[in-house]
C-alpha cells in the first residue's frame, strides 16, 4: 500500500525531506515530552510541540537521510519503534530530576519538613524537593542543557538506529543501572540532612534520659526544623554543583557506568 490517499502534487512538494523530518520528529517528540523543563506537566502542549519542531530542525540535517516509507504499515512500525526509543532516552534524562526530587523527600523526612509548604509543583513533593527540582532545572538550562540535549539526540541515532527495536537484553540492564544510580545519588545528596537527623535524635535521646521531666519534643522540633533550613541554605550550592557534574557527565557517556 502506497500513500495513494495523498495528492501527487503534495507528495512531490513534500519530497523525501519531509518524510526524513517526520521520522526524526517521531523520536524527538517523545523525548521532549519527558525532558526536564519543557516536559513538565504545567508546560502547555503547544509549547512542547514548538520545542519538538525546533529540535527536529536542528537534528534532522545532522543525521543521514532516512528513506521514504512506502506504506502506511511501515510508517506505523517506525512510529512505534521511534516513540519507544524516544521515551526511553527521555526517561534516562528525566531520572536526574527524579534524583533531586527523591533527595528532597529524604531530606524533608529527616528534618521534619515533609509537610511544610508541600505541593508547589505539578507533582506533590515537600518544599525541599520543590526547591531542588526548580533550582536544578534552572541551573541546568543556564549551563546549556538545550545544547547537550541536541547533541544527545544526534548521538542517539548511533546508539539506536531508526526502525530497530532495541533488544530487551541490552536496554533492560541499562535502565536498571540508571535507576540504581539515581537512588544511590539521591541518598548521597541527602546525606547532610540524614547525618544531622541521626545526631539530633541521639542527642534528644540522651537529654530525655538525663531529664525525663523535660518535654524534649517541644524543644527539639524547632531545632531540627531550623537546622534543616540552615543546612539547605549552606549545602544546596554544593548539592547542585555535584548533581550538575554527574548530569552533564551522562551526556558525554550515556552508556557508561557510574561517575
Amino acid at each position: 500500500m502506497t500513500f495513494e490517499f495523498l495528492p501527487p502534487e503534495l507528495v512531490a512538494l513534500l519530497g523525501a525531506g519531509f518524510w526524513h523530518a517526520a521520522i526524526v520528529f517521531l523520536r524527538l517528540g517523545a523525548m521532549v515530552a519527558t525532558l526536564p523543563g519543557v516536559g513538565e506537566e504545567f508546560v502547555p502542549k503547544n509549547v512542547k510541540l514548538v520545542v519538538a519542531i525546533v529540535f527536529t530542525l536542528v537534528v534532522a540535517p545532522s543525521i543521514p537521510i532516512q528513506p521514504t516509507p512506502n506504506s502506511v504499515l511501515l510508517y506505523g512500525g517506525l512510529a512505534a519503534s521511534e516513540a519507544i526509543i524516544g521515551l526511553a532516552l527521555g526517561f534516562s534524562v528525566r531520572l536526574f530530576i527524579l534524583t533531586l526530587q527523591t533527595a528532597g523527600s529524604i531530606a524533608a523526612q529527616s528534618t521534619s519538613l515533609s509537610q511544610a509548604f508541600g505541593g508547589l509543583g505539578a507533582e506533590p513533593m515537600p518544599a525541599i524537593g520543590s526547591f531542588l527540582v526548580f533550582a536544578g532545572t534552572a541551573f541546568a538550562v543556564m549551563m546549556g542543557l538545550h545544547i547537550k540535549v541536541a547533541e544527545f539526540m544526534i548521538q542517539s541515532y548511533q546508539l539506536f538506529p531508526v526502525g530497530k527495536f532495541p533488544p530487551a537484553a541490552e536496554i533492560t540492564p541499562w535502565i536498571i543501572t540508571r535507576v540504581s544510580q539515581s537512588f544511590s545519588m539521591s541518598f548521597a545528596l541527602a546525606a547532610p540532612f540524614v547525618i544531622t537527623s541521626v545526631i539530633y535524635n541521639f542527642t534528644l535521646g540522651f537529654i530525655s534520659r538525663a531529664m525525663p521531666q523535660l518535654m524534649v519534643a517541644i524543644v527539639g522540633a524547632p531545632v531540627i526544623t531550623f537546622g534543616g533550613m540552615f543546612i539547605l541554605m549552606v549545602a544546596s550550592p554544593m548539592i547542585l554543583m555535584h548533581w550538575a557534574e554527574v548530569f552533564f557527565g551522562f551526556f558525554d557517556d550515556p552508556t557508561g557506568g557510574a561517575r
